[in-house]
């Protein structure tokens, strides 16, 4: 009998003396400390930039929450054509550097902005740079990562991407208090400039230790697509559902700031959030991967609708406290899980495809929900968007229910 494999797909061997730590590989564990390094910068200033737009620049209500909401969304609508380029090329860590390092330079550049347009411009740009990066870095996770184990390797990234975030409002704080002397136009544009520096030793990471995957995928099958699969169309719906209730973090923090909270106080709600998000999130992977991640999307969302419902009721301390700790455990799934679940179900030559396809739908929709939300919030007031929010994850989690396993 011959010992040549099937003409229908090529046999790779994967690497099976590969270092691991915490029972992980070594490349998703550098992916990991990448991610920390990468969203630290990015959170030193995420929690400063809805009172830059308002304080600095000057803008509105409705156009706060709309740019808030196109740059949740723009990096979203180059995820599916980048993931699919980096199937075609099975080279993922290219993709992955160029997209680390225009965001790196986008916050940068944050310190030399002037109007709401060229602050706009450079988010863009980052927001390209996650586009680029996202598919092909999910990609190379679900490529490093045994089979059955999908959940807890990306449950592992996203708490490493989120103590990133936990460390980057802190930073933020310890900041606003150091240049608290300082005109706080300058004190912005100086947080802009720092949060460069743990960006660029993101990018060493990438060049000297990251390495490819692609051309050691144990089987590379040419098949039919899982996009054409009921299921999973199904579930890109639950997911622009889900989108449109997905308000901005920056909600939260005007909601705080409604209530009478300074600044520095919203940002310690935040860095709550982050704390909840980055503690839960590897737990969550690793149960999905036991208990069934429809199962968990599926709560997710249910959750989802208790914190959205909470934000808008919230009229003290203790219930605020409250729906910013639902909401790390919503996020936490919801941007966890789901990816694990795409990665499951797409075949081994089309992951960037696919996952690139779940980021792709859920960008496009999750910008109507900021400009819903902030003309809720510009007409009435801040709660309805909240409301609105809990409507939308409620009618997720109904039809999460309807696929099969």
């Amino acid at each position: 009998m011959s010992k040549n494999p099937p003409r229908n797909f090529q046999v790779i061997a994967m690497n099976e003396k590969e270092r691991k730590i915490f029972g992980i590989s070594w490349n998703v564990f550098l992916l990991g400390i990448v991610s920390f390094l990468n969203d630290m910068s990015s959170e030193m200033i995420m929690p400063v930039m809805p009172g830059y737009l308002r304080d600095v620049l000057g803008t509105g209500k409705l156009l706060s929450g709309s740019i808030m909401g196109a740059i949740e969304s723009l990096s979203s609508l180059f995820k599916v054509a980048f993931g699919y380029i980096s199937d075609r090329f099975r080279k993922r860590k290219a993709f992955v550097l160029i997209g680390y390092t225009l965001s790196m330079i986008s916050k940068a550049g944050l310190a030399f902005t002037r109007f709401w347009w060229d602050f706009l411009g450079l988010r863009i740009l980052d927001r390209v740079g996650k586009g680029i990066r996202t598919a092909p870095r999910d990609a190379l996770i679900a490529e490093s990562t045994e089979k059955g184990k999908t959940g807890k390797a990306f449950g592992f990234h996203r708490m490493m991407d989120t103590l990133g975030a936990v460390a980057g409002p802190l930073v933020a704080i310890a900041l606003l208090e150091l240049l608290k002397n300082l005109p706080l136009q300058r004190t912005y544009r100086y947080i802009f400039l720092l949060s460069a520096v743990p960006g660029l030793l993101s990018l060493f990471v990438i060049i000297l230790f990251v390495r490819d995957r692609g051309q050691e995928v144990k089987k590379k099958i040419k098949g039919i697509s899982a996009l054409k699969d009921r299921n999973l169309r199904l579930f890109l719906l639950v997911v622009a559902l889900g989108a449109l209730g997905r308000y901005s973090y920056a909600f939260t923090i005007w909601k705080a700031q409604s209530l009478g909270y300074s600044i520095v106080q919203s940002i310690g709600f935040y860095a709550l959030f982050n704390a909840i998000y980055a503690l839960s999130a590897y737990p969550f992977g690793l149960y999905s991967d036991r208990f069934g991640k429809k199962k968990m999307i599926t709560i997710g969302f249910g959750i989802a609708t208790l914190a959205a419902l909470t934000f808008a009721y919230a009229r003290d301390m203790t219930t605020l406290i409250t729906a910013f700790i639902l909401y790390g455990l919503y996020i936490a799934i919801e941007d966890t899980i789901p990816r694990a679940y795409m990665a499951d179900l797409a075949k081994e030559f089309e992951k960037g495809t696919v996952i690139g396809a779940y980021h792709t739908v859920f960008g496009v929709f999750v910008f109507p929900a900021s400009l819903i939300a902030g003309w809720l919030w510009q007409t009435y007031n801040i709660n309805y968007a909240f409301l609105y929010a809990a409507g939308m994850s409620t009618a997720a989690m109904i039809l999460m229910t309807l696929i099969k396993e």
